[in-house]
């Protein structure tokens, strides 16, 4: 069964949408939706370049599509065939596009297209039942394939971003001790410069004062 639906900008990670009675017969529900958002996190990072992937997280499967400017995402039992719930994200991402399209870039707050969440309702009900003639078609229906659709573990693929983030992390320390390694090297420079020419500029301050006190006397 679909467990989980969310929608998200690409380019920034922004949710839009996520189905307002989902996850309520989810044990831990919470724990998965922070796994979606660090989902989104990294794919508008860039770290993630699959249009189309499968995740497995604990007793479920993050199945999610990307098409344009947004990525649409659904949780489902394993034992939910895949085919099925590739389907439905094609659903929700051709009505969300011809509703909505225009829209996309300029939404600046999260959840901004909370009332598709009816549309989400609906057509979740028709994805419910695998038995049904409708989706025992869609399951029989040869021109949609999903075997080439990639599956890759959750832990995985959010170990991705954060050593990614480690990596960049580690190259800013770095790069800020190098400025301060170079800041230090310069006091210590200028530093050995000032003992070094030191006492010849107070020899020549005592020489000129001499010469100036005999001047004032004579």
């Amino acid at each position: 069964m679909v467990k989980l639906t969310m929608i998200a900008r690409v380019t920034d990670g922004l949710p839009l949408v996520e189905g307002l009675d989902d996850g309520r017969d989810v044990q831990n529900a919470d724990i998965y939706k922070q796994q979606v958002k660090a989902l989104f996190k990294n794919l508008s990072r860039g770290h993630n370049e699959a249009s189309r992937m499968s995740v497995e997280t604990g007793p479920f499967m993050f199945h999610y599509i990307i098409e344009g400017r947004v990525c649409y995402l659904t949780m489902c039992d394993r034992a939910y065939p895949k085919k099925l719930a590739f389907q439905y994200l094609e659903d929700l991402a051709n009505e969300f596009e011809r509703v909505n399209g225009s829209q996309i870039e300029t939404a600046a707050r999260p959840y901004a297209f909370i009332k598709f969440d009816t549309f989400i309702q609906k057509t979740k009900k028709l994805y419910q039942d695998t038995r049904t003639q409708r989706n025992i078609s869609k399951l029989n229906d040869e021109l949609y394939e999903v075997h080439q659709i990639m599956t890759r573990n959750v832990q995985e693929v959010l170990g991705v971003g954060e050593k990614l983030d480690q990596v960049s992390q580690m190259s800013s320390r770095l790069t800020s001790e190098s400025r301060i390694y170079a800041d230090k090297a310069k006091d210590l420079n200028r530093q050995a410069l000032i003992r070094k020419w030191a006492p010849v500029a107070v020899v020549l301050g005592i020489v000129i004062l001499l010469f100036w006190v005999r001047k004032k006397i004579w």
